[in-house]
């Protein structure tokens, strides 16, 4: 699984974690994660703006 990092506050979407509180359990794949969500941790950075961690 991989993750992606918030360039904006450097949280990180971990594929393997999830994001329990954003309604996305563990093992959802950032492709389900929809186009339109935002950081949220900043809410300034929308998906398109994370890295993806090697």
């Amino acid at each position: 699984m991989t993750a992606y990092r918030c360039p904006g506050c450097d949280y990180v979407y971990d594929e393997a974690k999830g994001e329990p509180r954003e309604g996305f359990p563990a093992g959802t794949l950032w492709s389900e994660v929809p186009e339109d969500w935002c950081c949220p941790d900043c809410a300034v950075r929308e998906k398109i703006d994370f890295e993806k961690q090697e």
